[in-house]
């Protein structure tokens, strides 16, 4: 996503985002327009394909995810490429290969993300809950063991 793609509050809230190597991101985006297009489980299974290849690739190091039915939340530590450049290939990757198994065209992945840089003093084993503990209070399962597009490395 290049700037001139971004409304000007967008754009305002990229001025001097700054993101380092060996840093734990969280990191959120959400389809477009909020779409459910990973209620369709051949389609979440391939985001979760793209994150593995990030990581398979040296992008990032996955700490924890879960892909609710309209948006991603990832935990990560940064790997090689800063953090713009990785989101933006993940969300390209994912955005064709999932249009291509659906047979849909378009934008897919709402402009921007958001994310934050945990703090070295942040318990990344409670964030990690966080995380997967989203399709609990979302009140997608009652049990987060039925529920298929989570992993944390230590749960």
């Amino acid at each position: 996503m290049t700037n001139s793609s971004l409304t000007p509050g967008q754009r305002a809230l990229r001025k001097g985002r700054f993101s380092e190597a060996g840093r734990i991101y969280h990191v959120t985006a959400t389809t477009f327009q909020r779409s459910a297009i990973f209620e369709d489980f051949r389609a979440a299974r391939c985001l979760v394909a793209e994150l593995r290849a990030m990581q398979d690739e040296g992008w990032a190091n996955t700490l924890a995810w879960v892909v609710m039915p309209d948006h991603l939340h990832w935990l990560i530590e940064l790997g090689s490429h800063d953090l713009a450049r990785t989101l933006q290939r993940v969300k390209s990757r994912s955005a064709i290969h999932i249009n291509r198994l659906r047979g849909t065209k378009g934008q897919f992945w709402q402009p921007g993300y958001y994310d934050h840089a945990l703090r070295r003093d942040e318990d990344l084993r409670e964030v990690a809950r966080y995380i997967a503990a989203n399709p609990l209070r979302a009140g997608l399962v009652r049990h987060l063991g039925d529920y298929p597009h989570w992993d944390a490395i230590w749960l």
